[in-house]
């Protein structure tokens, strides 16, 4: 096996410990997807294209690594489905009241119970990226990107993209 399936298979098994991840009430609406090949450029394109379009910076630089990496994990909110406790932590006083509306990258307000369960389940993915020394970085701008082009679907969707080489490529990486 070469370093690009090794990391592939990490890949996969990030979005098992994404899935298996604690979730409130036991409720799953944690989604995976695991991008490599071809995909990658596509998306390292769209993503400089977005970024020039809209005046945004660091979404080239993002795309770089991205098109360097073997695989790019994507996890997702599936579904903007509140726990129903009632809490006020998205805004709202109750549950029935929240109403999401788009914004410019990512519609909100959304439940925080649910986004802690997309936290929870990167903290996961990540965890295993490092069992098996796997470089890997969080990046919204993937997420952001990928959620556009329908990669994945959801109100929120995050990015990982995962190497192997001899210095980890996201980070020492310049700042604009």
């Amino acid at each position: 096996m070469g370093l690009r399936e090794a990391i592939l298979m990490v890949a996969q098994l990030m979005a098992l410990s994404a899935r298996t991840a604690p979730k409130g009430l036991g409720q799953d609406y944690v989604g995976t997807r695991v991008l490599s090949g071809e995909e990658l450029s596509r998306l390292a394109d769209e993503m400089e294209r977005f970024g020039r379009e809209r005046g945004k910076v660091n979404f080239d630089r993002d795309a770089d690594n991205v098109r360097r990496s073997d695989a790019v994990l994507l996890i997702s909110l599936t579904e903007n489905k509140p726990l129903g406790l009632n809490c006020g932590a998205c805004g709202y006083s109750r549950c029935e009241d929240l109403q999401s509306h788009e914004g410019p990258e990512f519609p909100g307000p959304l439940c925080a119970w649910r986004l802690l369960d997309v936290g929870i389940a990167l903290g996961s993915a990540v965890k295993t990226a490092s069992l098996f020394n796997a470089d890997n970085r969080i990046m919204y701008r993937v997420g952001t990107v990928a959620r556009q082009m329908g990669l994945l679907q959801g109100p929120i969707v995050v990015g990982i993209p995962i190497s192997a080489t001899g210095k980890n490529i996201y980070f020492d990486r310049p700042v604009k």
